[in-house]
């Protein structure tokens, strides 16, 4: 199955940020643009790509660790750039992005250490993917429009493993469909050893 671990916004997060999306969608050329849906609207903190049913159990028990390791945190959806000359549109954060920096470096080693291949270690860049097209589009006027956006603040708790399918109807603007598979409270919450906090 497809996977990857994510940080999934709140609703209120979700809310402020389709209003923006729905002033960008305004502009000339928005139509050029293949605008993600906001149940897809996610922080990946890993991407694993096809992994086996087997190789999951392992990876899921990795995560959880990884989770129960880090403390919750803050972060807002802020800004946004571009990847490929404008093939990708996404949305950015700002925060406690060493603590989302040090949750996806988390979510990486659980994967390499559960056998799932990772490919080419990359600097981790906190991205909400907005739009993509094929082709170079010159998205300067939404990048000018994002710069100002900044979204509700909130706590990060939990981690998410989330399973996401492909179009295969073949339909025009058919959107990819996301589940979120298991998630894990983040710090302390998620610990549950019976013994008394201090």
């Amino acid at each position: 199955m497809r996977l990857f671990a994510a940080v999934l916004p709140p609703e209120d997060v979700v809310h402020a940020l389709a209003a923006e999306v729905e002033r960008l969608r305004g502009l000339p050329g928005a139509q050029r643009l293949r605008w993600t849906g906001s149940p897809g609207w996610h922080l990946t903190l890993a991407f694993y790509g096809g992994v086996r049913d087997e190789a999951v159990p392992e990876l899921s028990s990795r995560l959880q660790r990884a989770a129960h390791r880090t403390e919750p945190f803050a972060l807002a959806v802020r800004g946004g750039g571009q990847f490929g000359h404008g093939r990708a549109l996404w949305a950015g954060a700002e925060g406690d992005l060493p603590a989302l920096r040090l949750l996806a470096g988390r979510a990486e080693a659980a994967a390499r250490k559960a056998g799932v291949p990772m490919g080419e270690h990359r600097r981790y860049r906190a991205h909400l993917t907005l739009a993509r097209s094929r082709d170079a589009v010159d998205v300067r006027p939404y990048l000018a429009l994002l710069e100002s956006f900044t979204g509700p603040t909130w706590t990060v708790t939990e981690l998410a493993l989330v399973r996401s399918d492909l179009p295969k109807s073949g339909v025009p603007g058919e959107q990819p469909r996301y589940e979120a598979v298991a998630r894990w409270p983040l710090g302390r919450a998620g610990r549950d050893d019976g013994r008394r906090r201090r």
